[in-house]
């Protein structure tokens, strides 16, 4: 049996944010530049309320302004468009967040299209995800969640190079860009999806699993190769038979434990460094805007 590390990205979170506030205080004192993130919200979704709730509040004790937009659900493609020019000529704003899902009337890849490059700090833009497929990571803005994953992976590992690296699932918000930044580590890495033929046969072989599938304890323990590092992404309610209602991953973390060598947890291991490299690309997209160096961030 294997001693399994506990990966906190609370913890690792914090360090970040410690960072991002020293620079955001630095910029603002030599420049009087303060990084400018705003959110736009469209419906009534509860989890999405309560995910721009808690990106405000970070944004604001890392010296971050924030500003919000709150659409009715019934807002048309055409408006929400034309909200996202006026804050791509906002000198402001410096990072533009459209909070996902979306109503079914507006298309996602239009807003995402319509949104400067230099403020997708989201990292969805195809300008981003080019620069980072092509090796040309230092000029993007690196999607928040993978970014995380991979400061989580390196927690765990002294060494990402030669690791054979599975990630579970193939969405342009974690799954690819994921597996960029794992070639860019020297990893050898094999995507996993809903067509793959026994993927518990692939994910067996990996010394990094990555689990971005949103369905709940997918991952069995004897889907894990015993010592492996395992990066947990999805989070998902579920009401066991007790009828207390409860998040999950998509491993099974009590089968995990013994034969993982590291795994993050749901809550508390990927979710807070989403928000932490969030504010990481509001702060990075300020000093690109303005012709400033960029800071170096505890990554």
């Amino acid at each position: 049996m294997v001693s399994t590390k506990r990966i906190d990205g609370r913890a690792r979170a914090e360090r970040l944010l410690v960072g991002i506030a020293a620079a955001a205080a630095e910029l603002k004192a030599r420049s009087g530049t303060v990084p400018g993130l705003c959110t736009v919200l469209v419906g009534d979704d509860p989890a999405s309320h309560i995910y721009v709730r808690s990106k405000g509040k970070a944004a604001t004790a890392a010296g971050i302004a924030i500003f919000s937009h709150a659409l009715p659900a019934t807002t048309t493609e055409a408006d929400l468009l034309a909200l996202i020019a006026r804050l791509n000529a906002d000198e402001q704003i410096d990072g533009i967040l459209v909070q996902l899902p979306l109503p079914k009337q507006i298309d996602p890849q239009r807003v995402t299209d319509a949104i400067h490059p230099l403020k997708d700090v989201d990292g969805f833009h195809a300008q981003n995800i080019g620069h980072l497929w092509s090796g040309g990571r230092a000029k993007a803005l690196i999607p928040c969640t993978p970014y995380g994953c991979l400061m989580l992976l390196k927690e765990a590992l002294p060494n990402l190079a030669g690791a054979e690296a599975v990630v579970l699932g193939r969405s342009n918000i974690v799954g690819k860009p994921m597996a960029a930044l794992l070639l860019a580590e020297n990893c050898s890495v094999t995507l996993v999806h809903s067509r793959s033929r026994d993927a518990r046969a692939l994910t067996r072989r990996a010394d990094i699993l990555v689990a971005a599938v949103g369905r709940p304890q997918l991952v069995r323990g004897d889907w894990i190769k015993p010592g492996a590092a395992v990066i947990d992404v999805g989070i998902n309610r579920i009401v066991p038979p007790d009828g207390k209602p409860k998040v999950v991953g998509d491993v099974a973390f009590a089968e995990a434990q013994g034969i993982a060598g590291a795994i993050s947890p749901v809550p508390g291991g990927v979710g807070p460094m989403t928000i932490a490299c969030l504010l990481r690309n509001t702060l990075i997209a300020a000093c690109r805007r303005r012709g400033r160096d960029e800071p170096e961030l505890n990554e």
